[in-house]
């Protein structure tokens, strides 16, 4: 009899956790090696779950894949770990117990660490080996992104017959971190061939049962459970899970009211916990029937604020300017105040606010964007870049932006912190500005990173960063079409010098629908030029253009007379092109840039009045 004919007919038992009791033996190291090293080892914990009364064991090849074995030298060791490993979890069920070879998932906060194709290559590599050495199933665990989980499960039922089990972790109750519901993700799993779908890890007894309070019974798959020992707390540099066995006995219960047929431990679990289960369902008969919970997040559109219109939408329908203006590095913004109102009374859309620029810190954007906004009556385009705060980090300031009424924002990655002022600072980058992007339309949905109901939807306008300075153009545009599918919603662009390569945008972008803001740096002196072509990321200066800001010497007022006819003609080449016009303040030379805005408007009204008189 198989695997999944005794799971038709009764509740199989799983181990628990093979890290857990490794590291309690004093090893903290590449655990998956130890099927080379220290076999003895391995087998002992395999038999002890298997006295436990496990029907079902795995093999300790979780993290045995290219990847995560290249963080210890040990890439080229990926065949012989595995083979190794099934060979000892054979030789220790002894044709007693079922040996499922183990896949865990690669993908943690930063989807673009491990991109797809990597998950493709690395997985193949890990799943031939363990298929070639005879395991009776495939265990696919601790897969936190649908996505990756969803594409080898794919991979793995178009190679084998064999029982292929697909766990999803979550980090909140019922719903994975991309909002999708643990039901939905479940029947999604099995559609693509899992013959058992469920949980392993993160959450302890009490909230996994809690999330498959949610799922019905499948269709033709079973449900399965790896929870956790509990949640571990963290004493003299080492985790410690706490959870005693007894607890586990009533647990297993629990699960079996939930339809659970395949119960095993993840974390912390230990061969006591296992036993706890065997013996809670001694009788190991199945539920065939449940009643499901529906629960409904509350989330709600905040109705009591008059929205402005979208900064896209302006750039849709007519000629839209924003200005960037850097909060000041030091204390005091009386001269950044007074520059704000200029560029206000001016007829700018947006003031733009940079996060930090080239890693040096400034006054807090958020805190300057609720004093123009609340002062001024200036309308804030704030930029959030993924350099300076973790995940936590970055949720916790939208929920403040959004507090605070603010709605434009521009996700970007943020200029690394060695090139700034403290070049030791540490870069955070848990996630990729297309993660960033994902995430601000997740909260647009009113749902956390995790999938947590924020319990109202945000309403953010979505700017993303393109930027044109590269040798090849469609590969940015790709990037741009990605960041659309993201869910970005317009475009600012890094500064442009070069007339040709407007005209080089338009038509590397004109088949998108998404308005682009074309940059323009007015230059203040030929040392500035120089300073730009040379040594900041993402902009590059024609010749002709250094050469006419060199010819300026050293004469400041020339030098900045020059900028801005530079900027302008670089205005003209845009303005037929592209509605949308982001001008970048040099050094607060706020006057540049009132000048240039002014510019724009005359440019525009003058278009309006030769269109009437020939109309």
């Amino acid at each position: 009899m198989g695997l999944l004919d005794e799971l038709k007919q009764r509740i199989l038992i799983a181990d628990g956790a093979m890290g857990t009791l490794l590291y309690s033996h004093g090893v903290d190291r590449c655990f998956e090696e130890l099927n080379l090293s220290n076999p003895d080892e391995i087998i002992h914990i395999h038999e002890a779950y298997i006295a436990a009364g496990a029907d079902v064991i795995q093999t300790n090849t979780y993290g045995a894949n290219y990847v995560k074995l290249a963080r210890y030298g040990l890439q080229d060791e990926v065949p012989a770990i595995n083979r190794a490993a099934v060979r000892l979890a054979k030789q220790a069920a002894n044709g007693g117990a079922y040996v499922l070879g183990t896949i865990g998932g690669l993908r943690t906060l930063n989807k673009s660490v491990v991109t797809l194709e990597e998950v493709k290559r690395t997985f193949r590599e890990q799943l031939f080996v363990l298929l070639a050495e005879g395991v009776d199933g495939v265990l696919l665990e601790t897969y936190y992104d649908l996505e990756e989980l969803e594409t080898v499960l794919a991979i793995a039922r178009k190679e084998t017959d064999l029982p292929i089990i697909a766990h999803v972790s979550l980090h909140e109750v019922g719903v994975l971190q991309d909002g999708t519901p643990l039901a939905d993700a479940l029947s999604r799993l099995e559609a693509l061939g899992a013959d058992v779908v469920g949980l392993n890890c993160r959450l302890g007894p009490h909230y996994m049962i809690q999330s498959l309070e949610e799922v019905p019974l499948p269709n033709c798959a079973f449900l399965s459970a790896y929870p956790n020992a509990s949640l571990p707390d963290y004493r003299d540099g080492r985790l410690v899970y706490e959870t005693n066995a007894e607890y586990f006995e009533e647990a297993a219960k629990a699960f079996r009211d939930q339809g659970v047929r395949l119960i095993g431990g993840c974390c912390g679990t230990t061969p006591k916990h296992i036993e706890a289960m065997a013996k809670a369902l001694a009788d190991r008969t199945p539920v065939t029937e449940k009643t499901v919970k529906r629960r409904t997040a509350s989330v709600s559109v905040q109705a009591d604020r008059p929205a402005p219109t979208p900064l896209p939408e302006l750039a849709r329908t007519r000629r839209s300017v924003i200005v960037e203006l850097d909060p000041p590095k030091q204390l005091g913004i009386d001269k950044f105040l007074a520059g704000a109102k200029a560029l206000h009374d001016a007829g700018i859309d947006a003031l733009t606010l940079a996060d930090n620029s080239l890693a040096t810190p400034r006054i807090s954007n958020a805190a300057v964007a609720t004093i123009v906004k609340e002062r001024l009556g200036v309308r804030p385009l704030v930029h959030i870049t993924c350099r300076d705060r973790n995940l936590i980090g970055l949720q916790s300031h939208l929920m403040g932006l959004h507090t605070l009424g603010i709605t434009d924002v521009l996700a970007i990655t943020g200029d690394p912190s060695k090139i700034g002022d403290f070049p030791g600072a540490t870069s955070v980058y848990d996630v990729s500005s297309f993660d960033l992007i994902r995430l601000i339309s997740q909260f647009n949905e009113g749902l956390s990173y995790s999938g947590k109901p924020l319990g109202q939807k945000t309403n953010f306008s979505i700017g993303a960063a393109f930027n044109p300075n590269v040798r090849h153009l469609d590969k940015a545009v790709e990037r741009m079409e990605k960041k659309i599918q993201c869910g970005a919603h317009y475009f600012l662009t890094q500064p442009v010098y070069s007339e040709e390569k407007i005209v080089q945008i338009y038509e590397a972008t004109k088949h998108l629908a998404t308005p682009i803001y074309i940059g323009i740096m007015p230059l203040v002196s030929a040392r500035n030029a120089e300073f730009l072509h040379h040594e900041v990321p993402g902009i590059t200066l024609s010749d002709e253009i250094r050469a006419r800001m060199a010819a300026c010497g050293g004469d400041p007022v020339q030098a900045a007379k020059e900028g801005i006819a530079i900027a302008k003609s670089l205005i003209d080449a845009a303005f037929d092109l592209f509605n949308g016009i982001y001008l970048i303040t040099p050094f607060l030379r706020y006057d540049m840039t009132v000048e240039l805005v002014r510019y724009i408007h005359e440019k525009e009204a003058a278009a309006k009045e030769r269109k009437v008189v020939h109309g």
